[in-house]
């Protein structure tokens, strides 16, 4: 793997590369920088037994107080390309966050994803769990997606019309491919009403959520029935707290590291959240956080 453009760290600490700022250490983290390296790094894992994690910008992640074993491949970092193509298509690489591809589609005069300004990952995590906000959802403006095989290393991109997106839910989930880049394809518009847009969400978002506090963003998804945070509210669960972590007093559907909560803080929180709403409110809800160990 050194072979490739890479930057490789023994034993680091994943607390420091992730929202929740909860985590142990990395056996090895490994940052490519091409997709050539991180093609490398999954043949380099397969042919020596190695375990493999994929990790973006750790923005929807829990992540073990005992660290991660094997390789931890963060893409945030690496994969940063991001460039214009005409016809409004903008492509991205996994590693280049949301938000720059927001900044230069308002600077291309393209509309579509505003919705997408204030999220806090990188475009592979996005793409992975089909991001969205206030009533926008990254399938929509996706016009194909790059990915490589886990199993071989093997490249493709597919078009969006030949993939099944829903809510929270993607192909990616499941069919071990890694997004590499994604193409997004967008619609002329008037810059001025795409920057006012954006900043008006941002506002919406910071008047919302408590971002003051380290987390993960929506700890659940939305229910088939109601909000999440509607209901973990109506069970007087907001403030409610295990060791260092919170449910949020502000946003109820925010669980916080307010106190330098552990891995275990957070889990046995979010398994009395779920308790209690299904007792009093008969909702299972499903984590939206990744919970990596």
């Amino acid at each position: 793997m050194k072979d490739y453009p890479c930057e490789i760290l023994a034993e680091e600490p994943l607390k420091n590369h992730c929202s929740f700022k909860i985590g142990g250490p990395a056996e090895v983290l490994f940052i490519p920088k091409n997709e050539k390296a991180l093609i490398a790094a999954i043949r380099y894992c397969n042919e020596n037994g190695v375990r493999l994690t994929i990790l973006g910008n750790g923005s929807n992640v829990l992540i073990s107080d005992a660290g991660l074993r094997g390789v931890v491949a963060k893409l945030m970092g690496g994969l940063c390309d991001l460039i214009y193509l005409g016809d409004n298509v903008i492509a991205a690489g996994a590693g280049v966050s949301l938000k720059k591809v927001c900044v230069l589609a308002k600077e291309k005069s393209l509309t579509g994803l505003e919705f997408a300004y204030g999220i806090p990952g990188s475009v592979g995590g996005a793409v992975y769990m089909n991001a969205g906000a206030y009533g926008g959802e990254l399938k929509n403006v996706l016009l194909s997606v790059r990915s490589v095989s886990l199993d071989d290393g093997s490249v493709k991109e597919t078009p969006i019309d030949d993939m099944e997106f829903a809510y929270r839910n993607t192909p990616f989930m499941k069919n071990r491919r890694v997004v590499t880049a994604a193409y997004f394809r967008l619609e002329p518009g008037d810059p001025e009403a795409i920057a006012a847009r954006m900043n008006e969400l941002m506002a919406k978002r910071k008047a919302s959520q408590p971002l003051e506090y380290p987390s993960a963003g929506s700890t659940f998804k939305r229910p088939k029935a109601g909000y999440a945070a509607a209901h973990i509210d109506q069970c007087g669960l907001k403030g409610y707290r295990v060791g260092g972590a919170e449910v949020s007093k502000k946003h109820a559907g925010f669980v916080l590291n307010v106190d330098n909560a552990t891995f275990a803080d957070v889990k046995t929180l979010m398994a009395d959240v779920q308790k209690t709403v299904l007792e009093k409110d008969g909702v299972l809800l499903e984590p939206e956080v990744e919970i990596l160990e």
